[in-house]
């Protein structure tokens, strides 16, 4: 099977790192959480090939998601989200985009279950439920590949914040320790903001997570 590759833009208010996943030698992406301007992400994508297949959501909040209908109005594909976060997906307050000043909700095509393995343009992530962050944040884990989608849930020596709608510290660092750090060390994770780090890295040095 060929190497998985995985580009970035980053995008919004909040500078989120949205981030396209491909198979070398493919021009199909899966597509996580666009932040915001779906038509710029559709035809940036475009002009280097690249054909969207899929939309996977993260999470539900306003930073993730203001791009979603647009991206899947222009390219055709499904959105798909974890099944705990259909409140904070379709509520504006739970979102926080009320708050944000753009009122904005979608509803994903596919709600998604804890554990299922979801196949997109050649393509197998296992759902990976992470609530905390909010009441269904979730995580995409390339298990052969060793890549983790972390969202919200985990970042570069941080966890997500939990004072927002629906969100608890107590279930965040519940899943952090009990469904991410079982993970192999050298399971690179791609948080959505900030860099790059590994399941290793966040075990030894997250002083949040000790």
């Amino acid at each position: 099977m060929s190497e998985l590759k995985i580009g970035r833009m980053v995008l919004g208010i909040c500078q989120t790192n949205c981030y396209f996943v491909y198979r070398e030698g493919s021009k199909e992406v899966i597509f996580f959480d666009p932040a915001d301007k779906g038509e710029y992400i559709y035809e940036t994508l475009g002009k280097n090939g690249f054909q969207v297949a899929g939309i996977f959501l993260t999470h539900g909040h306003f930073d993730h998601i203001w791009g979603s209908r647009r991206l899947r109005e222009l390219s055709g594909a499904k959105i798909y989200a974890y099944e705990g976060e259909q409140t904070v997906c379709e509520d504006a307050g739970n979102n926080v985009s009320e708050n944000a000043g753009r009122a904005y909700t979608v509803k994903p095509n596919r709600y998604v279950k804890d554990g299922e393995e979801v196949t997109v343009a050649g393509m197998t992530c296992k759902v990976i439920a992470t609530p905390g962050h909010t009441v269904g944040s979730c995580c995409y884990y390339f298990g052969e590949d060793g890549i983790l989608v972390s969202g919200d849930t985990l970042f570069q020596g941080s966890v997500g914040r939990t004072d927002f709608p629906t969100g608890s510290m107590g279930e965040l660092i519940r899943s952090v320790k009990e469904k991410l750090f079982v993970l192999p060390d050298g399971t690179k994770v791609y948080p959505g903001h900030g860099e790059v780090t590994s399941i290793g890295e966040e075990k030894k040095y997250n002083l949040f997570v000790q």
